[in-house]
Formats: C-alpha cells, sequence, structure tokens
C-alpha cells in the first residue's frame, strides 16, 4: 500500500504540529504498515503527506530508528524495519522471560502507595481502551492508547526492581511495539488486562513469587497468541 493511498487515514489535525504530532503520526503509518516492511521511508514524501516541514519528521524517523522501527543506511535514507519472523519472536520473549518476572519478583516489596495507585489506574485504562479498541477496525489509531498504557505497566514494574540495568534493557527490547505491529485482533485486550490484574494482585499483598508466576504466565500467553497468528493459526 502506498502512503498517498492511505494519505486521508494518517492525516494530522489541522493546526500546528508539534514535534510529538509527527512522530505518533510516522509511527502509525509503520504500524498499519502503509509504510510497508522493507520499504523506502521517504522524509520528503511524509512531510508532504502529512503537511508539515521535513524537519520534524526527520526528527521522528531518527526517534523511530532508536526503537528499531526504521533503519538507516548511507546513502540510501531511511526503511521500514522487517517484521520479526518467528525467530525474532523467540528471541524477543525469551529476553521478556527472563527479565520481566524477575523484575516483577523485585518489584513487590519494594512498591509504595503512589506506584501501585499508579499501576492501578493503568489497568482501569486498559480496561475501558481495550473495549474501545475492540469496536474499532485493528488500526493502530484504534488501539495505540492501550498499547501505550500496556507499555507503562511493564515499564512501571521494571522501574521498581531496583535495578537501573534491568529496567534499562526491559525498556530497550521495546518489545510491545514489535509485538502490536505483527498482530492486534479483537479479544487481545481483553486477556491482556485480565493477565496485568493478576500481576497486579500479586504486587498489592507483596508477594513477589506471586508476581513472578503472573508475569511469566502473561508473557508465555502473549507468545502464544502472537506465534499463532504469526503460524497463520488465529
Amino acid at each position: 500500500m502506498s502512503i498517498e493511498r492511505a494519505a486521508g487515514d494518517h492525516l494530522l489535525p489541522a493546526r500546528r504540529a508539534l514535534a510529538d504530532d509527527v512522530y505518533d503520526a510516522v509511527l502509525g503509518l509503520l504500524m498499519d504498515q502503509v509504510i510497508e516492511p522493507g520499504a523506502r521511508a521517504s522524509i520528503d514524501g511524509i512531510a508532504r503527506q502529512l503537511g508539515v516541514s521535513p524537519t520534524p519528521v526527520r526528527e521522528a524517523l531518527a526517534r523511530l530508528e532508536s526503537e528499531g522501527m526504521v533503519v538507516k543506511k548511507a546513502l540510501k535514507g531511511y526503511t521500514a524495519a522487517p517484521l520479526l519472523d518467528a525467530e525474532g519472536l523467540r528471541e524477543l520473549f525469551e529476553m521478556r522471560r527472563l527479565l520481566e518476572p524477575h523484575a516483577s519478583r523485585s518489584a513487590a516489596g519494594r512498591m509504595d502507595a503512589e506506584t501501585l495507585a499508579e499501576l492501578e489506574a493503568l489497568c482501569e485504562q486498559m480496561h475501558a481502551s481495550g473495549a474501545a479498541a475492540q469496536a474499532g477496525d485493528d488500526r493502530f489509531e484504534d488501539y495505540k492508547d492501550f498499547a501505550k498504557q500496556d507499555a507503562d505497566f511493564h515499564r512501571i514494574i521494571a522501574e521498581q526492581a531496583g535495578n537501573a540495568l534491568l529496567a534499562d534493557a526491559v525498556f530497550r527490547l521495546r518489545s510491545h511495539l514489535h509485538q502490536y505491529r505483527l498482530y492486534f485482533e479483537h479479544g487481545v485486550a481483553e486477556e491482556t488486562s485480565e493477565e496485568h490484574d493478576a500481576v497486579l494482585a500479586a504486587l498489592r499483598t507483596g508477594d513477589g513469587r506471586g508476581a513472578e508466576r503472573a508475569m511469566r504466565d502473561h508473557i508465555d500467553r502473549s507468545y502464544e497468541r502472537i506465534a499463532k497468528s504469526l503460524a497463520g493459526e488465529r
């Protein structure tokens, strides 16, 4: 699908576009595969589509390069990163399984009331955002709020583990961007929200082993959902 054919779906609002607006718009083009995996992400072409100057587009692409969503090559500019294949997905979730259950166990005894309240609010928001996403057309615009809340939930837990290197490793995986680029369909949000509720319940009582088990179960179930989709077993 060319950028021009899908322009109407991804235009920015008729106002001055801020850097974050442009980033969100370009991310949407990548997540919806309007800019197809491996295709060139033309700075000038995107700028024309969004009705902005090339500068914020260039900044957005640089940010997306750091997140593994685009690749920059000398003399060729930016291209959309290829989708994860089965092996790449397995490696991503292997890293998550090594890092995040341990982070959850470590975080369980460290969380203060304010952090727990923040996680509880995120869980409530995910239930609401997930319901809205289920009513949409599985476009990134429909589920981007849910995806951000999902990523924030995992980020906060990792940050509370008391190990800055571990938290940074979880953050640098950008796993939610990559997995939602591969797969989002009706039913995913509800299942994910329920799994998060189980993690939160253990964290709320300071049950480190329970939080570890709940997070491992969530990651395993997430992998199963996406791997089946990738194998065409929906």
